[in-house]
């Protein structure tokens, strides 16, 4: 399984304009590869570099199965496709870089999980953690591109 952006490269910068100095909308995603008996996706972008510890970016599960991509933009409101969590903002959908000024780089993984359930019940102020234990052994792969920032 491959996930991959066409808004940057696996450890190469995220553009100012999927940041919180720019539009803070998320990036372009796509994947290929899911392996037989995938069901749902299930997404996360966390940010490890963070003063207090892991940062959560944005999260999102019941992602249908027969989705190959999700545009740059998606709106952090809308429900409607599938469900968006709460980031460390405590706010739904995608919050961009943001890392404090002189912090040095950050590094952004998102993670593609393939799930062997359709359907994740959590609603949409569930967390990485429950997300995470929601998720835990229904995974079948996962993949991963990390973005980095720096202020």
């Amino acid at each position: 399984m491959e996930l991959g952006s066409s808004a940057f490269q696996d450890n190469q910068s995220i553009p100012i304009l999927y940041s919180c100095e720019g539009k803070d909308k998320s990036p372009e995603l796509s994947w290929s590869g899911l392996p037989e008996g995938t069901r749902s996706l299930a997404l996360t972008c966390v940010d490890p570099d963070a003063p207090m510890g892991d940062w959560i970016h944005w999260i999102a599960w019941n992602i249908p199965a027969d989705l190959s991509s999700l545009p740059a933009g998606v709106n952090p409101l809308d429900q409607t496709r599938f469900i968006q969590g709460t980031n460390s903002w405590g706010r739904t959908g995608y919050g961009g870089p943001c890392p404090p000024p002189g912090h040095g780089i950050h590094h952004y993984h998102f993670t593609l999980y393939a799930l062997d359930v359709e359907k994740i019940n959590l609603d949409t102020g569930a967390g990485i953690k429950d997300l995470h234990a929601a998720i835990d052994g229904h995974i079948l792969a996962q993949a991963r591109i990390t973005g980095t920032y720096e202020r």
